[in-house]
């Protein structure tokens, strides 16, 4: 008998733990809320990443893979060669990689320019017009942004 009284003592004790249910509405709302917010920044184009600067200085600008390896710089309006990258240049081919990813998959060919476009803001843009792609080259630091930033001083070799 003392075994039954023990079994009931324990069932007696044992109770189910309770989560504040508040905590999980305001966890529901908190991500509502984020969720609506997102979409509506998205939706009407007033995000930080949506609406670009005023472009200052503008240049056409194809790459071309030289034959030793190394990348061709060219005016996109005059054809002339800026200069030509030899070495890793590990940047500005990432950068280029990327874009140029997204020609070839669309059929497009690498002598269409690219357009490298700095801002009021101080952004400095790679943007590709033939598929609409476009990196912002700021966000890679000043350093890397110096790579493109260079481009828009030189002048004809």
């Amino acid at each position: 008998m003392s075994d039954t009284s023990h079994v009931s003592t324990l069932a007696h004790k044992a109770t189910p733990d309770h989560f504040p249910q508040w905590v999980l509405f305001c966890a529901a709302g908190f991500i509502a809320f984020s969720l609506i917010s997102v979409g509506l920044v998205r939706i009407t184009g007033n995000g930080p990443d949506q609406k670009a600067a005023a472009p200052t200085m503008q240049r056409s600008l194809v790459f071309q893979d030289h034959h030793d390896g190394g990348v061709r710089v060219e005016d996109g309006v005059s054809g002339d060669t800026l200069v030509v990258l030899h070495g890793e240049q590990g940047f500005v081919r990432g950068a280029l990689r990327a874009l140029t990813r997204e020609r070839y998959s669309r059929g497009i060919g690498s002598t269409a320019p690219f357009e490298l476009i700095a801002r009021v803001d101080g952004r400095v843009t790679l943007f590709d017009p033939s598929t609409g792609q476009r990196v912002d080259l700021e966000s890679f630091g000043p350093t890397n942004a110096a790579e493109f930033t260079r481009f828009f001083a030189m002048k004809p070799d």
